[in-house]
């Protein structure tokens, strides 16, 4: 901060001890806009900056088929990155548990284990006929009912009726495969997509992620198909709707033995869907994928120049205009490569799903290219079955049907409990530099300061100076200053409430208290909470989380909110560092809710901060495997941090610096 700046400070700090009767009476908000906007808007611009060098990256790579080639192998090893490890093949102790005889095709009942103990259901359509026939894959999207949906039904029979094995997967969270079941096999969460977001937060603290999950038992899928001798392996295709057509755009990016592919209503976050929608549910969601500059059409660039059909219904409330520039920036690496006429769009005036138009479409396009045959194909009616008599399951979920089941929930904390064997108890100064290096500087380093004095605030007695604190590369920062008599404070106590510092003014005791001993007081409100809380009707209650949109889009950035809240506290000590009146005295901080782990790391990393009070630590990591659907998760997410420590690393570092309950 510059001299002229530092005199204005202090000027006005000696203003606020000694002129109390002059204060203006406002409220306590700081920023003079919609504040609740900031960060949201912060973000986005975030997410624009990192996906501004990509439109130059396309352009070059069209410009040649290496050009093409070497693109489409660049974001295929990004996204190899962002989806987080799959597990070893292990055997698939295939069962069939039952055949139902239709006409011209049969449906067979088929549970494999994609991992030891971890079962996937499934319905193989196999036609009539002893040639070996194409086989494809169905991917299902978030209906419940899953495999025994009925335009998923309609699909896998009008495939079957024109020469395919089709082999129908229960996704996770769906169908007979809840992973968030009590004894009786009854869901504890509100459906599908929720647990597919609760369950991606649990990876992502073990730096693995959901759709990673759900690839890998797709990918044991295929593995079965190659055992059933009605299939003609060297030819085989994948396809899904929705959820599913995300399934099958991560699927048929990382594996080669996919010749044919159709996307329909197909979803991805990208940089444009991200700013229209905001986050979707957390099967589609890959933490860092921002930072690694994939787009919607990275995936289906990832499987050129093999022969891929886009289906998108005109009025479908995924935007159409995204999907229709995503076919236009894959067409331009087809084009490179040589092969345009193997992508197509085909656009129908309806909705979301995969409506017989579209189902006609998907069966032609694959009879196209692995029977040579380029006659439309007409669907006539169609039968389909219950969702009972398509079960594999003697129960209906596969948890109550396996007395070993081993959910997703129970593998994460399993793996947790590794990890925390294998980390032992680090001296402090082993955690410290482990949470350095799990942050990154990002979190710690602000090497510049701009302070904005504003008008006064008395409350209760209490006279409080408004400052915005701005740094290159922050959102503003709203904070409120309080010095106790005599402007020359015995320690200084930075105050971080998870309600926001208006709270604390609502009954002003304990403000006063801390004044009266000698404690200058610094209430702030970190981003994202109190004056930028993100409005509820931006977070769907169904994701468990009043912050999800905003926690979501600071993973996809590849920094997380627990990070960009502890540069919020660096902030504020250089704030301190920067003030006279302030810089001399003990620094302490006071934290509450969301703002305790942040706090916890910053205290890990700063000796200067000498004392953390808390009023009640939080849940450690391995604590939230142990509840999943704990509520408000991703506000605490730090991807792979069980890699390096435990929020009880933390407390042990901090020793007698920490103190829990009342001050």
């Amino acid at each position: 901060m510059s001299m002229r700046g530092k005199s204005l400070l202090l000027a006005l700090l000696a203003i606020l001890g000694s002129h109390f009767a002059q204060a203006q009476k406002s409220g306590p908000n700081v920023l003079d806009w919609k504040a609740s906007a900031t960060l949201s808007t912060y973000l986005l611009q975030q997410t624009h900056a990192q996906y501004a060098p990509r439109a130059a990256e396309l352009d070059r790579a069209a410009q040649s088929a290496p050009g093409a080639a070497a693109y489409r192998d660049s974001v295929q090893a990004r996204f190899r990155r962002v989806l987080g490890p799959l597990p070893a093949r292990t055997p698939l102790h295939a069962q069939v548990t039952g055949k139902l005889a239709r006409a011209g095709f049969r449906i067979e009942k088929i549970i494999y284990e994609s991992t030891p103990r971890h079962h996937v259901t499934a319905n193989l359509y196999v036609p009539a006929g002893k040639a070996k026939k194409p086989g494809v894959l169905l991917f299902c999207g978030h209906e419940q009912e899953s495999k025994a949906t009925v335009l998923y039904q309609k699909t896998a029979v009008l495939f079957a009726q024109h020469g395919f094995v089709v082999l129908v997967i229960d996704p996770i969270s769906q169908g007979e495969r809840m992973q968030l079941t009590d004894a009786a096999g009854k869901p504890l969460a509100r459906g599908g997509t929720t647990e597919h977001t609760l369950l991606n937060a649990g990876a992502a603290l073990l730096g693995e992620t959901t759709p990673a999950e759900e690839l890998w038992d797709n990918e044991r899928g295929l593995d079965y198909l190659f055992t059933r001798p009605e299939v003609d392996t060297a030819r085989l295709g994948c396809l899904g709707n929705s959820g599913g057509a995300t399934q099958t755009a991560y699927f048929m990016a990382l594996e080669p033995r996919m010749k044919v592919a159709a996307l329909c209503s197909y979803v991805a976050s990208g940089e444009r869907n991200l700013e229209l929608t905001g986050p979707a549910d957390g099967c589609v969601q890959l933490p860092g994928a921002g930072r690694a500059r994939l787009d919607i059409a990275d995936w289906p660039i990832m499987f050129a120049p093999r022969p891929l059909l886009i289906l998108a219904g005109r009025y479908d409330f995924v935007d159409y205009n995204q999907i229709e520039a995503a076919t236009a920036e894959t067409g331009r690496i087809y084009e490179a490569l040589g092969k345009p006429a193997q992508l197509s769009l085909f656009t129908y005036d309806d909705g979301h799903g995969i409506s017989q138009p579209k189902r006609e479409a998907a069966v032609a396009w694959f009879r196209r290219w692995f029977y040579g045959d380029a006659s439309p194909v007409r669907e006539g009616s169609l039968a389909v079955l219950s969702e009972k008599e398509l079960r594999c399951t003697t129960t209906g979920q596969v948890n109550t049907a396996f007395r070993d089941e081993e959910t997703l929930p129970a593998k994460h904390l399993a793996q947790a409990k590794i990890l925390a064997s294998q980390r032992g108890a680090n001296p402090p100064a082993a955690v410290e530099k482990l949470v350095s290096q799990q942050l990154g500087s990002a979190a710690t380093d602000v090497k510049s300061l701009a302070i904005s004095p504003l008008d006064t605030l008395r409350r209760d007695g209490v006279m409080l100076q408004k400052f915005i604190l701005r740094a290159m590369g922050e959102p503003p920062l709203p904070v409120l200053v309080a010095l106790p008599p005599g402007n020359v404070p015995t320690r200084v106590l930075l105050w971080l409430p998870d309600a926001g510092k208006a709270s604390i003014l609502d009954s002003a005791a304990q403000l006063r208290a801390y004044l009266s001993q000698g404690t200058a007081v610094v209430l702030a409100d970190l981003r994202g909470l109190g004056e930028t809380t993100d409005p509820t009707a931006f977070n769907d209650p169904k994701y468990y989380n009043r912050e999800y949109r905003n926690a979501l889009l600071a993973l996809h950035t590849g920094r997380p909110l627990v990070a960009q809240r502890i540069a919020d506290i660096a902030l504020l000590r250089l704030f301190v560092r920067s003030t006279d009146h302030l810089a001399g005295a003990p620094l302490e901080i006071r934290a509450s809710g969301r703002a305790v782990v942040p706090a916890l790391c910053a205290a890990v990393l700063s000796p200067v901060i000498t004392r953390l009070t808390v009023a009640q630590l939080p849940q450690s990591f391995q604590q939230l495997l142990e509840h999943p659907a704990t509520k408000d998760t991703y506000s605490q997410v730090l991807p792979g941090v069980l890699q390096h420590y435990d929020l009880p690393d933390l407390q042990r570092a901090l020793g007698g610096r920490l103190v829990v309950g009342k001050p």
